[in-house]
């Protein structure tokens, strides 16, 4: 071949970052070495693969064809070199979760599956979907968990779990005696809402999209942790996923609302490049996704692994 891996591997790493510079970093290189090898690559083929923007790297149409081929080939190779290197096991593995399910409910199946694969390495960030979304377009990562929608057209989407939204208050404000709603009750008051680009805020704001009335948006904020924090101590009514009030609920330090006018549900989604090669850890990661919620209809019933 005319090519060499690690030539792919500065092509890649220069591809995802949009930078010389910070690709050199990603390839143990000097930022001339790197400069030097993507130029000798291209000259190979008397071709360029990137747009000069300043000092951005754009992928140009022949780059942006060239990228998912030459992730895929490396993410082979290392597979081949494992197993060369008699590593019978699982690679590494890049995930990528939006906020509900990367705080509650990925660091327990990463963990499961490192128990059972100790050999392995996981990499797991946690973004809303937009973010999430544009990473996986971009193979930086390789699998995407997300909770809200995505109609990109390079990317394949597949059905997880159904999960549910619900309108919370602490146990001492005005609805927590009732502990129903209507639409119009709700407006009343202050909300404590996700951020936009979120997919728990699209998911609300698909469901309250018959009410035309602005709503009293009190905070924004990026972390369910922080809107719980907030709604706790009085500020107004919240609305995230039931599975990260699971255990509020069960202690009383917060109470649902229910809003039977009001169709809060949603799925859990799986996201990958639909050129991405589907390693074998990815494969065994996604068959353990699914065996822990064989049978569950909702995401707050799933049983968390028990982990030592």
């Amino acid at each position: 071949m005319k090519f060499t891996l690690r030539q792919l591997e500065v092509f890649v790493a220069v591809g995802r970052r949009e930078s010389v510079s910070r690709a050199a970093e990603a390839v143990a290189l000097s930022q001339s070495a790197t400069s030097t090898a993507l130029g000798e690559f291209e000259r190979q083929f008397d071709g360029r693969f990137f747009d000069r923007v300043g000092k951005t790297l754009r992928l140009n149409e022949l780059g942006r064809q060239l990228l998912p081929k030459a992730v895929d080939l490396l993410d082979r190779a290392r597979e081949i070199e494992e197993l060369l290197e008699g590593k019978t096991g699982f690679g590494a593995l890049r995930i990528g979760a939006t906020l509900t399910i990367g705080n509650y409910l990925a660091p327990r199946i990463v963990a499961s599956f490192l128990q059972h694969h100790p050999e392995s390495h996981i990499g797991l960030q946690v973004h809303n979907t937009a973010a999430v979304v544009h990473q996986v377009a971009h193979h930086e990562l390789d699998l995407g968990l997300i909770e809200g929608d995505c109609q990109h057209p390079d990317i394949e989407v597949q059905s997880w779990v159904e999960d549910e939204l619900v309108v919370f208050c602490a146990p001492h404000y005005a609805l927590a005696k009732r502990g129903t709603a209507t639409l119009e009750e709700l407006a009343a008051h202050p909300w404590i809402l996700r951020e936009h680009g979120s997919g728990t805020r699209e998911t609300f704001e698909h469901a309250m999209r018959h009410h035309h009335s602005p709503l009293n948006i009190r905070l924004e904020l990026e972390h369910t942790e922080a809107i719980k924090h907030a709604v706790e101590s009085g500020l107004g009514i919240g609305c995230i996923s039931r599975l990260a009030l699971r255990d509020d609920f069960r202690r009383g330090s917060l109470v649902p609302v229910e809003t039977p006018d009001l169709d809060f549900r949603r799925e859990f989604r799986f996201l990958w490049h639909k050129k991405k090669y589907q390693s074998a850890s990815m494969r065994e990661f996604l068959a353990l996704c699914r065996s822990l919620t064989a049978g569950v209809k909702r995401s707050d019933e799933i049983p968390f692994p028990n982990i030592p």
